[in-house]
């Protein structure tokens, strides 16, 4: 055993034993931890940038900003960076494509026009790793979506374009949920909106609402594809209206039984969505969790380990959740080291769940008593728990690296793979 390994199992032993006096069991937190899966967008890697023949315009209120050097330019190096950002991440986890990712040979394939076999790459990429995949139509960088709108577009021609193209998606999700043996979430989301205050709010949702209906009219099993609908508060072009508002998907969601995305960018800069939880989850079926981290407006940043993260993974720990939730990240930053940006939103996202599992029972306890100056006392208190001692435990029960040793893979990589694809 290294000295670093020794120094880890000894700070372990006294993390354990503090934990244990407190009524908290930290075996059985980490095998918990390793049962949560979190769905790793593929669009970090590359800049939300795609694979279709087109122009590379992105659009649809959509921004990233950064030069870092490397990112990936075909399916093969996106799916190798990610088998090197899955290589440095414990537990088992999924993979979340959009549409445009799809392998289309340098054809010109429209969107309404893709098909399972687009995708059996991606699909022989993930069974060979054990993992499943979740899916999303692409509703952005497309010369029908030139003017901001989509499923609500006043043309019908358009609406019908997106239609077939989300219906599709949702065949492919299906296709997905069959052969990896879990079922996909195929995730809705449109930029439709207006840069300017509207004078007719309701003819577009109603628009939006009868589009939702025809893709939803197909009957697929549940134990391949979920549906989910995804709201948004504002974007780059559309400031002062949203079609698919919170309420909009909250109310379509809990009508449908659909289940309902909640993006932590999504909302006010200061509204966070933890309360949100228990109180959507009362009337649909389950959600899906979109981590992500905006400052000061949805700019996507990469997931921190700050209150609100740890907020969310409470929520969800607390109230017995997880069961009825997909999480998944959403940001990109072509700042950093793509694939550092995957390894560090994936890693807070599991710490902040390890933090929720390891929350010492006095504090419900106390509230339960009504004890109300003993829950924020034990509450500040549980802040300063060892915690970080058994998450170095988890990683290394896992042939993961501890702490901050992966960034020398990292850096590795970057090294002998991406510093070979600049120019």
């Amino acid at each position: 055993m290294s000295n670093a390994s020794r120094s880890i199992a000894t700070a372990y032993d006294a993390a354990r034993e503090r934990y244990a006096a407190l009524g908290v069991d930290t075996e059985a937190a980490m095998r918990a931890l390793a049962k949560i899966p979190i769905s790793l967008h593929c669009w970090q890697g590359d800049d939300v940038g795609g694979f279709e023949a087109r122009d590379g315009t992105l659009g649809g209120g959509l921004a990233v900003t950064g030069n870092h050097p490397g990112k990936a330019r075909t399916p093969d190096e996106l799916r190798a960076d990610l088998d090197t950002a899955f290589s440095l991440i414990p537990g088992t986890h999924r993979l979340n494509l959009h549409a445009f990712y799809g392998e289309f040979g340098g054809k010109r394939v429209d969107r309404d026009e893709i098909a399972p076999e687009h995708f059996s790459g991606w699909v022989d990429w993930a069974r060979e790793r054990g993992i499943g995949m979740d899916f999303n139509p692409t509703c952005f960088a497309h010369p029908m979506a030139a003017d901001g709108f989509t499923l609500s577009h006043p043309k019908k021609a358009v609406r019908r374009f997106w239609i077939d193209h989300c219906s599709a998606c949702r065949d492919i999700g299906a296709h997905f949920g069959k052969k990896l043996g879990t079922p996909a979430v195929t995730n809705l989301w449109i930029p439709d909106g207006s840069k300017d205050t509207p004078v007719d709010r309701l003819s577009p949702r109603e628009r939006l609402a009868d589009s939702l209906d025809r893709i939803f009219s197909k009957t697929i099993k549940p134990a391949l594809n979920l549906d989910a609908v995804e709201s948004k508060l504002f974007g780059i072009g559309s400031e002062s209206y949203v079609v698919g508002s919170h309420e909009f998907y909250l109310g379509y969601a809990a009508k449908h039984g659909k289940l309902l995305c909640l993006d932590a960018g999504h909302f006010h800069p200061t509204e966070g969505i933890a309360d949100k939880l228990s109180s959507v989850l009362m009337f649909v079926p389950e959600v899906l969790l979109h981590v992500s981290r905006g400052v000061r407006w949805d700019s996507d940043h990469v997931v921190v380990l700050d209150d609100a993260l740890q907020a969310i993974a409470a929520e969800l720990v607390r109230n017995k959740l997880l069961r009825r939730t997909h999480i998944g990240l959403d940001f990109f930053d072509a700042s950093i080291n793509r694939i550092a940006a995957w390894v560090i939103g994936t890693r807070n996202t599991l710490k902040a769940l390890l933090i929720a599992l390891l929350e010492p029972p006095a504090l419900r306890a106390a509230e339960k008593a009504g004890d109300l100056t003993a829950r924020l006392a034990l509450m500040e208190e549980a802040r300063a728990l060892p915690w970080a001692a058994v998450w170095d435990r988890y990683c290394e029960s896992r042939n993961m690296p501890p702490r901050e040793r992966w960034l020398d893979d990292v850096r590795r990589y970057e090294h002998d793979v991406l510093a070979r694809r600049v120019g």
